[in-house]
């Protein structure tokens, strides 16, 4: 049976073996979708259908599709004019510093990252973008402003249930807008927080149970990789998730006075000019888009380099590199006093002074209860015993311990491995000695 014959294939996007793309336009005046097909050489045709040379056809999908009329769903409606990406910058910058009251850098960050939406696809790994703050801070106006932006933006908000969302991330790809995220991320374990700990790397899907029509057992691996826009009041619990976050703190300064107090009905058609200038842009960059190692953070830890090198390097001038590299070390260096102050990083801080003498070999595991206790041990709980701190060398620290004349010990073999984490930690073994 050939694709044909299978009858047509209803699309939002396609990358062609040529190097052109098929992307699905909407115009909501007409209430009609069609599918846009080009590449770099710069030439572009509207389709009502689309033939691909092995007999597949590709359609859009419909009108009346309720994400796409209701406008869950953002889509260009048609293909725009691109200059150069030095003036769409300029010109989605000027588009959210109107509407919306963010901090100088983070307002490049954004404009840069709306970019990196619409070729989130050539990258591996991507960033995340937050706005963090109390109720009344502007975070869900950022989220409409940028999220308008961005590529195939799909809105949602914490207290939406999973399903719909895992589907609509597998079958339009594109950008996670989600407001009030805190609801539902309560722990590592949360459903929804399984789309932030997948989705900026690709090639991770989630598997989620299914069943067919005669109810056999049917897992499916749901793509979730995409560009995430995240707006909530605190922290995740997650110290892992919270580094792939580039964060604006909103509420601490006073609003500008030239915001508008309600969003006005022409930022919509005006959100609508700027998706269609950055298909065009979309349609013939994305072969050319790919990471740039050289854009790295000096002395910045590798997992913030990793999430940020493809902002980095999508942003052309050299002094705005300069300023997101400070924002990283800041926000490593945030990382690092959390790190530290966590009863993990103060157990790392014990062990470091107690391995600090090169001489000195096994060290028993009460010694490190006694020295963590001096410390403050646990705050809120009782002083740590030496089986829980046995506990969490071996489980948190993944350390091991053995038992020497009836007492359980950190063997000499495992001063590499404080070392390391001392280092992690911010703790060096020789400036303890010192």
């Amino acid at each position: 049976m050939t694709d044909r014959d299978k009858g047509p294939t209803p699309t939002v996007s396609r990358v062609l073996p040529d190097g052109r793309l098929v992307e699905l336009l909407y115009d909501p005046d007409r209430r009609a979708t069609a599918l846009a097909v080009g590449g770099p050489d710069g030439v572009v045709a509207v389709h009502e259908t689309f033939d691909l040379t092995d007999g597949e056809r590709l359609v859009p999908y419909g009108a009346d599709n309720n994400l796409i009329a209701t406008g869950c769903v953002l889509l260009p409606s048609e293909v725009g004019v691109f200059t150069t990406q030095g003036a769409l910058i300029a010109q989605i910058q000027a588009f959210l510093h109107r509407y919306v009251d963010l901090s100088p850098v983070f307002e490049e960050i954004a404009a840069h990252y709306v970019l990196l939406s619409w070729v989130y696809d050539a990258f591996n790994e991507l960033p995340y973008l937050r706005l963090r703050g109390d109720y009344g801070t502007g975070k869900t106006r950022a989220l409409i402003a940028i999220g308008s932006l961005c590529y195939k933006p799909f809105f949602a908000s914490g207290a939406s249930t999973v399903s719909p969302i895992f589907h609509v991330l597998d079958a339009f790809g594109g950008t996670l807008v989600l407001d009030e995220a805190d609801f539902r991320f309560s722990d590592a374990t949360a459903p929804l927080s399984k789309i932030l700990n997948n989705g900026n790397v690709a090639g991770l899907p989630v598997l989620r149970t299914m069943t067919n029509r005669h109810k056999e057992l049917n897992p499916r691996a749901f793509r979730v990789y995409g560009p995430k826009l995240i707006a909530m009041r605190h922290s995740f619990a997650d110290r892992a998730l919270e580094s792939r976050f580039l964060t604006e703190e909103t509420g601490q300064r006073p609003l500008r006075p030239d915001i508008p107090i309600q969003l006005p009905p022409e930022l919509h058609a005006e959100a609508r000019t700027l998706r269609n200038t950055l298909l065009a842009w979309r349609l013939t960059h994305r072969s050319t888009v790919r990471s740039d190692p050289g854009r790295q953070a000096v002395g910045v830890e590798p997992r913030l380099n990793q999430t940020a090198l493809s902002l980095l390097s999508l942003m052309e001038e050299p002094a705005l590199r300069d300023r997101v590299h400070a924002e990283l070390t800041r926000e490593q260096a945030r990382l690092s006093e959390e790190r530290t102050a966590s009863p993990e990083g103060r157990m790392v801080q014990v062990l470091a002074e107690l391995f600090a003498d090169p001489t000195r070999g096994r060290v028993a595991v009460s010694a490190v209860a006694e020295a963590f206790n001096r410390t403050g041990g646990d705050p809120g709980h009782a002083p740590a015993s030496a089986r829980w701190v046995g506990w969490c060398l071996r489980e948190r620290l993944k350390l091991t311990t053995t038992k020497s004349n009836g007492v359980f010990v950190l063997p000499a073999s495992e001063r590499a491995k404080v070392v390391a984490l001392a280092i992690r930690n911010g703790v060096s073994l020789e400036q303890r000695a010192a």
